[in-house]
């Protein structure tokens, strides 16, 4: 597989998982302690960085840091929403769109060198 798409792959699956332990716990602990919370909220996330991990090992063997963590933040948003929308019950916005819109921005100049050389 290509080194890129399996980062994506990766940075997505491990997203999915960072997402439920920062912000599961608001609907499904909200009645516990918050370090209850947090302690369930780390161990999900081991689950994170056991794909995150290697995601970016494998995604620096092709792209920069930058490209990485912009990579990461489009990635962020794309689980986010419908995690926010179907899982929270919270209404997509329209700023979501205008959030996405400035991160094809910054996608568009961390990788411009890559695509247009330079």
């Amino acid at each position: 597989m290509h080194p890129i798409l399996a980062t994506i792959g990766l940075l997505t699956a491990s997203n999915v998982f960072m997402t439920f332990a920062w912000y599961a716990h608001l609907k499904t602990l909200n009645h516990k302690p918050w370090l209850v919370a947090a302690l369930v909220s780390w161990g999900i996330a081991l689950f994170e960085y056991l794909l995150q991990v290697p995601a970016n090992r494998i995604g620096h063997s092709v792209l920069s840091v930058g490209q990485l963590k912009i990579l990461q933040e489009v990635i962020t948003l794309t689980v986010f929403v419908p995690f926010a929308w179907l899982y929270l019950k919270e209404p997509p916005k329209l700023d979501y769109l205008w959030a996405a819109l400035c991160l094809l921005g910054a996608v568009f100049f961390v990788f411009r060198s890559r695509w247009f050389g330079g």
